[in-house]
């Protein structure tokens, strides 16, 4: 391990680790990592394919679902190159400035899956609350709209995290927890002040997830009440059968995002495995397991896979 006394990107490197206390599974955490990589890849494909292709398809829900799948891209191949470098090929050196831009886009599609959540959650309350408008409302220029809201709220928020910690010096030993750059384990690492990190950190966390997480859970509510409204008890079930996908979703967002913050700030005496297991959860489950979701529930994609693997003619 080595100490630095300045923060010149070209003279920092940080060393990523896998997971050392654990090297006779290395291989096998190695290719577990693989298939998760190879199940949301191909996966979250062909989702944008399907959508493309099926014509009955072109519709709000399913354009919101398509930058899913393509944010779910965007996180795996955020942090496939180093753990690909890392723990398949013992590599784990990175650069200051690769580091940087690692975590910006780690957090840019977390912050932005946040966002598509709540609108796919808006399309949902929309879709069952006032069916008769839902035309009017969710137009494709409104998508559209909604959809670079939320990729331009996303990087105003993660793009001043390279700067705030740029302007640190790093004389500290320069290992990372991960096998990939996040902004909680680097800002470990500088021996200055990094109370204005943590604040504006603690603050993005609050004003994204926080109230993303808030609005999700009222529309829900609101859903609910009008599903309980309808008479029939076979139509309440087809009704909220439409909202699986979409719940199981935030489920699997929300549900390791939450298990990252309570292992790290309340369970700091656990296993340093534990930490990061957790964030492998985080990173990786949600992006594998969108596409497979949206393949069960939706029929439109799951007739089209179907067509796909036997063969048949479009």
């Amino acid at each position: 391990m080595r100490s630095f006394q300045t923060n010149t990107s070209s003279t920092i490197s940080f060393i990523l680790t896998g997971f050392p206390e654990m090297e006779s599974l290395e291989h096998w955490l190695s290719g577990l990592l693989l298939l998760l990589y190879a199940i949301s890849i191909v996966g979250n494909i062909l989702i944008l394919f399907i959508i493309k292709e099926e014509q009955s398809l072109h519709q709000p829900m399913y354009y919101f679902l398509s930058l899913l799948s393509v944010n779910d891209l965007g996180v795996s191949f955020s942090t496939l190159p180093t753990v690909l470098a890392s723990m398949c090929f013992h590599v784990p050196e990175i650069a200051f400035d690769a580091c940087l831009a690692q975590m910006f886009f780690i957090h840019f599609f977390s912050w932005t899956e946040s966002g598509i959540l709540l609108a796919m959650s808006f399309d949902r309350y929309v879709a069952i609350c006032n069916p008769l408008h839902y035309s009017s409302v969710l137009t494709d220029a409104r998508v559209a709209h909604m959809g670079m809201s939320i990729v331009v709220r996303s990087f105003c928020m993660v793009f001043p995290l390279p700067f705030l910690l740029k302007r640190l010096p790093f004389c500290k030993a320069n290992v990372l927890t991960h096998s990939y750059c996040l902004h909680p384990d680097l800002i470990r690492l500088p021996c200055g002040d990094t109370t204005i990190n943590s604040m504006y950190g603690l603050f993005i966390v609050i004003s994204a997830f926080g109230i993303d997480s808030v609005l999700i859970l009222l529309s829900y509510v609101l859903i609910l009440r009008s599903v309980l409204a309808i008479a029939s008890r076979e139509e309440r079930l087809k009704t909220l059968n439409t909202c699986v996908s979409h719940i199981s979703a935030v489920l699997i967002f929300y549900v390791p995002m939450i298990s990252v913050s309570m292992v790290h700030r309340f369970v700091k005496h656990a296993p340093e495995y534990v930490h990061k297991f957790t964030s492998l959860v985080y990173l990786f489950v949600p992006p594998m397991l969108n596409p497979i979701i949206y393949s069960i529930k939706t029929k439109e994609i799951r007739r089209r896979l179907h067509k796909m693997l036997s063969g048949t003619k479009f």
